[in-house]
């Protein structure tokens, strides 16, 4: 068997295993099952050495899907009140950079001897492979800092929908999408123009544009009043299931037993960071009037596509979560070498 095909035939198993893993998770009523299935499905596969393997291709379908979702949520009475929600937006941001500095000062205590970028890199609360680039051109170990991507990741996307479970916040603040049927022709329509939305941002070297390019497109569509189809309950399952194995496959026996002391500091930072996210959440939802559930995956140190899919899937103010997100995620990633350079030349 060529490498190609081999590899194909691990995609294929790794998609079946996931597959059941969603079924599973969901006949047991698992928030989110269609990406946390697959996620410890593959995670687990992949840390006990089964030959669990990703498709690329397939993630950023999945990433498509979901920005193509979310976009169909910004209506214009929608848009009006996210663009009312600019100043808390803001402080979200401001809550992020702060966040990740204090999630540096911990990796740093813990692992004194530990490259200043290192911690740095892996501390900011912004998309894996932006800040790998970055660290790798600031000479810091890009292995510890993917390793604390995933894993923060990971531990957000497990316990963020288990919270909203138990507290029985699913479905408080539900928003609903401008189109509610599919109509093949408006589909493919929207299809053809969100394709071509993320082809012009990844010409322009834009990040992520498989979700932000499908995003943008299509939100403008709907603030446009422009309503084509609605996307089929498969394809956002589909969707979840491919980010959740490619999220899960990064786990390998390798990645556990390379630096275990590293890995527990991200592990209990992450903890931490989740437990006072949620505190400045509450903070912030009984100064703006936002419901408290929203504002807690509004401000999570999760990723753009996991945490407005789960707003989406348990109907928490998908437009707000997703708003917060994409512009916390544009900010870090502009700022976090900036700030990283500066608080280098203010150091002794």
């Amino acid at each position: 068997m060529s490498p190609a095909a081999g590899r194909a035939a691990r995609i294929a198993g790794t998609l079946a295993g996931a597959a059941l893993a969603g079924w599973a998770a969901a006949a047991a009523q698992v928030p989110l099952p269609w990406m946390i299935g697959p996620l410890l499905f593959s995670a687990l596969g992949g840390v006990l050495g089964v030959p669990v393997a990703a498709s690329s291709r397939l993630r950023n379908a999945g990433q498509w899907a979901i920005g193509v979702a979310l976009g169909l949520y910004f209506t214009p009475v929608v848009g009006a009140m996210v663009l009312a929600l600019a100043p808390a937006i803001c402080v979200g941001v401001l809550w992020a950079l702060a966040l990740g500095w204090g999630f540096h000062r911990w990796l740093a205590w813990t692992h004194p001897d530990e490259r200043r970028a290192t911690t740095w890199f892996a501390a900011a609360i912004g998309g894996a492979s932006e800040m790998a680039v970055m660290a790798e051109r600031a000479g810091a170990r890009v292995d510890r800092v993917a390793a604390a991507h995933s894993l923060r990741v990971l531990i957000v996307v497990v316990s963020v929908p288990f919270a909203m479970l138990w507290t029985g916040a699913h479905g408080a603040d539900p928003t609903q999408p401008a189109a509610q049927a599919v109509a093949v022709q408006g589909l493919a329509l929207i299809v053809v123009l969100t394709l071509a939305g993320v082809a012009l941002m990844h010409r322009l070297g834009l990040p992520n544009p498989f979700v932000l390019g499908a995003l943008a497109v299509t939100a403008t569509l709907t603030l446009a009043g422009v309503e084509l189809s609605a996307l089929p309950r498969w394809a956002t399952n589909a969707a979840q299931l491919f980010i959740g194995v490619s999220l899960g496959a990064r786990f390998t026996p390798d990645f556990a037993r390379a630096a275990p002391r590293w890995l527990a500091a991200v592990a209990a930072g992450t903890v931490g960071m989740l437990l006072l996210s949620a505190g400045f959440a509450w903070a912030l939802a009984a100064a703006i009037g936002l419901h408290p559930a929203t504002a807690v995956l509004a401000t999570s140190p999760g990723g753009i596509a996991e945490m407005a899919i789960t707003a989406k899937v348990l109907q928490l103010g998908v437009p707000t979560v997703t708003a917060f997100h994409v512009v916390r995620y544009v900010a870090v990633l502009l700022l976090t070498g900036p700030l990283f350079r500066a608080a280098g030349r203010a150091s002794p």
